[in-house]
């Protein structure tokens, strides 16, 4: 029987950004990459708010003993949810996650309607600026133009900084995999040391000419790294 993996994207990433990982190991698990509900009003706390979409998401669908992978915000969601629940959590893979520190620039959206600027911020997430392709810049400039959305993504990313999980590390003694680029400028190097020496049971890859997100950056790395833990 496949196992069940629950693939979570960051505050300005989508489900696409998973792709080359589905591809890669799509015989061997069933992948589910839910679409975090980022721009849906509420008047809740809003990581709390991803948080109960995500319990619900996966009680609903019946799932058990699941593998989550997250990326950024995803990352941070899925360090929540092992934490709440241990027992549902066969192991945990975190990428660049959020958590414990994020260079999130927010306030620096008051040039939300500048192209190049929001060419330059989204570049900043990869090692390979090429990799910042006009289709993710014009994504991006989407949110960021959208009064609503950019509200929805600056107060998440203020949710996210103050729900800092240092405190709940030590007690997730579920098998963590740390996968980092080594010239990531929004949570670097030294977060993903953090995240190692507190989780009793975590050992961190990192990856070189690698940012933010290196499953889409360095994907044949990524998943060498990712089967190894897995299988």
């Amino acid at each position: 029987m496949k196992r069940n993996v629950i693939l979570l994207h960051g505050l300005f990433g989508g489900l696409s950004n998973w792709k080359d990982v589905v591809v890669y190991f799509e015989d061997k698990f069933n992948f589910y990459i839910p679409e975090l509900p980022i721009y849906k009003k509420h008047d809740t706390d809003s990581l709390g708010y991803l948080l109960d979409f995500l319990e619900t998401t996966i009680a609903d669908a019946g799932l058990k003993n699941v593998i989550l992978v997250g990326n950024s915000l995803g990352g941070h969601l899925a360090i929540l949810y092992t934490h709440k629940h241990p027992g549902n959590v066969s192991k945990l893979v975190l990428t660049g996650s959020s958590g414990l520190y994020e260079n999130t620039q927010v306030g620096s959206y008051v040039k939300r309607g500048n192209y190049t600027y929001i060419k330059e911020r989204v570049a900043a997430t990869f090692y390979d600026p090429a990799i910042a392709t006009n289709e993710l810049v014009e994504e991006v400039l989407r949110i960021t133009t959208n009064p609503f959305k950019c509200l929805c993504s600056i107060k998440i990313a203020k949710s996210a900084q103050r729900g800092n999980v240092l405190r709940q590390l030590p007690g997730i003694l579920t098998p963590v995999l740390l996968i980092w680029g080594e010239n990531d400028q929004i949570t670097p190097p030294a977060v993903a040391l953090e995240f190692r020496d507190h989780l009793p049971n975590a050992r961190l890859v990192l990856l070189q000419e690698c940012g933010h997100a290196p499953m889409m950056e360095r994907p044949d790395d990524f998943n060498l790294a990712l089967a190894e833990f897995l299988e």
